[in-house]
């Protein structure tokens, strides 16, 4: 990519809007004068003499229980080093970021201008009142080290420096499940540890705590290797200092079974791992490049089971595997401290989880027909949902039997249902459908490329590995662009459908649709004049297998952008179309239907838009509850609308048993479920919400999701095209690239569910 492209690529995603990744959100109401004399003077009086007669009910009437602190001085940021307290805020801005989207924990960034220890230190035990959880974060040792021990001691709160110990527990719980497939017994492992700071020296100390010894342990740093006989070694240094006369890597790795790299790309060669011993466990965790290649380990060494810090890569070790459900369980029990024994029960639940089945979400997300334990799955993926319920928990469960626990957990079934109602799956679902994608990509004609959002989009979805993009349009327009903006498209095709005619495959697709349509108005001649509509030509491209699946309708209206793919393409035998938006919501996703095409369907032609709902929301991994919507509950308005919905209702039971589905219902009562309980208890979708919505008209479901995205604050995904014989898909007028790029992922998983089927139907 264009390094002009990314850099302002990621100074707009920083800047534009509202500045920064991070917000202060009101959670209670504030609408009325009531409202703000509680929440301000003179209600607050009352929580406040509470905690001064009890410090322990901040955690009651404050947010402290759920508060935690990214602290750091700026001085060890990223691969950036020392580049002070401000330009390390957006880094601490992001852990905030990660810590809410996966374990719902809310953040405040502080970011302090001192590199003195005593200062440091001074400043966060004066803000302990403030919050529940300190998390340091890019501290350059060997003052890390010291910061982090005083505030452990110092601090009644749990206190942690994740760059030391949060790639000390993913990688300890790798290790264990690398050595249990290499068949090696880690307290007689030999390792190599390539690094010294203070990822190093924790991880380190993790797999001594997990049985490696300490006489088999072989640690370098960037003078050599760190060997008691050195002069001036730190204390900390010190700690691992070895007898052995060894001088260099080389020397270090011969018949080593276990390599930690925590230091920088490219030190570690082919001949130096064909001196490891049998079955060698290699973690090159340098990052961007590890110390060794990943394709040139795996083709040096076929009995390596290898881990590095990249995604792109089996085995990526991730500290967002830990550090969020870490903090979960320790302020869960009000912890006063993270300690060794709730790392190690992090890092063992880590370890099993990898161990179990892997839900289909997870192997649908990476591509993958059965992800399951072995040489390239020895740690969970970062998308798995399981995470949260089984670390959370597990350091729950040891803060409460180590005694730094101040509240016990005992229903520990209702503790894990609670963990899962915390995350609404609103982000991750497009996570996972985007890593899902990303696996098998597809040829995506973008028929409107003459428009700069449409080229960012297919930029960014190109970049992403998401799709393999196609440009129709005018060609000298679309260069022009792609020119202006500095676009990175310069191998990506553009096809004119001007320049095409009178070619082969203009011809080609000019006789089927005059043959299709012959009967229905269009002449010969008509049918050349509309191939060279970029809709029409786009539509033919993916019905003679040209391209995957379509993107259109930035710039035209609904029905104009899907005219010319029903005359070619077609729907499904038998099937009817309708439009669904996937409304992103804070509680999770809801699937809305029909909310573009069917203007007022019939009760039956409600049976086949509620079929089409279900077998999509399925195809996405999701279990679908649906209700069927009206002004009535079961019976209790007649009418027009109210008939028909029960009607359909009737018939999918008697048709459709595998769909759970009932209604007719207000909207309310689908979305609440202790409203439909109290109220309705014989009703079959009794027990949690509704996930999929179908709507009794178009006017009544385009209103709804319309207010809901304007109002609501939910993201529109969609409209996601149901029903047609081939996968296309059209945007909603005017759509940002957020959305496109949205649309395209959508396409892509749709062309790759179908796959299976299409290969079915060759075989017959």
């Amino acid at each position: 990519m264009n390094k002009t492209n990314r850099k302002q690529d990621a100074l707009d995603y920083h800047a534009k809007g509202r500045p920064g990744k991070i917000a202060v959100v009101p959670t209670k109401p504030t609408q009325s004068q009531r409202d703000l004399s509680l929440a301000y003077s003179p209600g607050v009086a009352e929580p406040c003499l509470r905690i001064a007669e009890n410090k322990e009910d901040a955690y009651k009437y404050t947010a402290k229980g759920n508060l935690v602190a990214v602290i750091s001085n700026g001085t060890a940021v990223l691969g950036l080093g020392d580049i002070g307290p401000e330009a390390g805020k957006p880094v601490m801005e992001g852990k905030g970021l990660l810590f809410k989207i996966f374990a719902d924990i809310d953040v405040f960034d502080i970011e302090l201008d001192t590199k003195d220890v005593d200062e440091f230190v001074r400043i966060v035990k004066c803000l302990e009142p403030t919050f529940g959880g300190v998390n340091l974060e890019d501290i350059k040792a060997p003052e890390c080290f010291e910061i982090e021990r005083r505030l452990k001691e110092e601090l009644n709160i749990p206190v942690m420096h994740d760059d030391q110990h949060g790639t000390a527990i993913i990688s300890g719980a790798a290790l264990i499940n690398a050595c249990a497939l290499q068949k090696k017994k880690l307290e007689k492992a030999k390792i190599v540890v390539n690094g010294a700071g203070a990822a190093a020296i924790s991880c380190t100390r993790m797999y001594m705590a997990l049985g490696a010894q300490k006489e088999n342990i072989v640690m370098l740093d960037s003078k050599g290797c760190i060997r008691n006989d050195r002069p001036d070694l730190d204390p900390t240094k010190a700690e691992f200092a070895t007898s052995k006369k060894i001088a260099s890597l080389a020397d270090a790795l011969k018949g080593a079974d276990v390599f930690i790299g925590l230091s920088k790309g490219d030190v570690v060669t082919a001949e130096m791992l064909k001196t490891m011993a049998k079955n060698p466990i290699v973690f090159a965790m340098a990052n961007p490049d590890p110390e060794i290649a990943y394709p040139l380990a795996v083709k040096t060494r076929k009995d390596v089971i290898m881990a590095t810090g990249r995604s792109d890569f089996p085995n990526q070790v991730n500290n967002v595997l830990g550090f969020p459900y870490i903090f979960r369980g320790a302020l869960d029990v009000r912890a006063t401290a993270i300690n060794e024994e709730m790392k190690i029960a992090a890092v063992l639940a880590i370890a099993e989880l990898t161990k179990q089945p892997v839900p289909e979400a997870v192997n649908q997300a990476y591509d993958a027909q059965n992800l399951k334990f072995g040489p390239d799955y020895i740690i969970p993926k970062p998308t798995d949902p399981r995470l949260i319920t089984e670390v959370a928990p597990a350091v729950a469960q040891a803060a409460i039997d180590s005694g730094v626990a101040r509240k016990t957990i005992t229903d520990w079934d209702k503790y894990r249902e609670e963990l899962r109602q915390r995350l609404g799956q609103d982000d991750r679902i497009m996570r996972n459908l985007s890593d899902s994608a990303r696996r098998s990509p597809k040829r995506v004609v973008f028929t409107e490329a003459d428009n700069y959002k449409t080229l960012r989009a297919a930029q960014i979805v190109k970049e992403d590995g998401v799709a393999i993009p196609i440009l129709l349009g005018n060609r000298k327009k679309i260069q022009q662009l792609i020119d202006d903006n500095l676009l990175e498209l310069a191998d990506v095709p553009i096809i004119d459908p001007v320049e095409e005619k009178g070619g082969e495959r203009f011809q080609k697709y000019v006789d089927f649709l005059y043959a299709k349509r012959q009967r229905r108005g269009v002449s010969y001649l008509d049918a050349q004049k509309l191939m060279l509509d970029r809709n029409y030509f786009g539509a033919s491209m993916v019905q003679f297998g040209e391209a995957d699946t379509l993107i259109s309708g930035l710039t035209k209206n609904y029905a104009t952008a899907i005219r010319p793919a029903l005359h070619v393409i077609g729907t499904q035998p038998g099937s009817k179309l309708a439009g669904m938006y996937m409304m992103l919501t804070a509680k999770g996703p809801v699937f809305f239907g029909d909310t573009t095409v069917n203007a007022n369907p019939t009760a039956e032609e409600l049976v086949d838009i509620t079929v089409l709902l279900h077998d999509t929301v399925k195809k996405m991994n999701i279990t679908p509850r649906i209700a069927m919507l009206s002004y009535s509950n079961f019976g209790s308005n007649s009418g027009d609308v109210p008939d028909k919905v029960r009607k359909a209702v009737h018939l999918l039971h008697e048709k459709h048993p595998e769909i759970h589905v009932d209604g007719e219902m207000q909207a309310n009562f689908a979305m609440n479920s202790d409203l439909l309980a109290s109220n309705f208890p014989f009703s079959t979708l009794n027990g949690s919400p509704a996930n999929t919505l179908v709507f009794p008209n178009l006017e009544s479901g385009n209103i709804a999701y319309k207010l809901l995205q304007e109002i609501g604050g939910a993201e529109a995904v969609g409209p996601i095209l149901l029903g047609m014989n081939k996968p296309m898909h059209i945007l909603q007028l005017d759509s940002s690239v957020r959305e496109i790029v949205n649309m395209v992922t959508i396409a892509v998983v749709d062309v790759q569910s179908r796959e299976p089927e299409a290969s079915k139907q060759k075989k017959r």
